[in-house]
C-alpha cells in the first residue's frame, strides 16, 4: 500500500483497506483477533459527534474504536 494514513484522515462513507497498525503487543493482537489485519477493507461509517469513537464496518460486522487506536490504523484507499 502506497498511500497510508491514519484511519481517522478518512471522511465518513470512506472504503479504506488496512496497511498497518501501529499498535504492539496485546492491543495489536487484540486488534488482529477482530479482524483488522493487513488488506482486510473497511467502511468508515461514523466518528461520535467530539469524534471519538469511531464506527467502522469491518468483515460483516460493526466495530467501534477510541480515537487514540484508530490513529494508529494506517490505511489507504481501497482501488476500483
Amino acid at each position: 500500500m502506497i498511500d497510508c494514513k491514519p484511519l481517522t484522515q478518512y471522511p465518513p462513507g470512506s472504503l479504506v483497506t488496512i496497511g498497518e497498525i501501529k499498535l504492539a503487543g496485546p492491543d495489536r493482537l487484540r486488534l488482529q483477533e477482530l479482524g483488522l489485519v493487513m488488506g482486510t477493507p473497511v467502511d468508515i461509517i461514523r466518528y461520535a459527534p467530539l469524534g471519538d469513537p469511531v464506527e467502522i464496518r469491518v468483515r460483516g460486522y460493526h466495530l467501534t474504536l477510541r480515537r487514540h487506536e484508530a490513529d494508529l490504523v494506517l490505511v489507504g484507499p481501497t482501488g476500483s
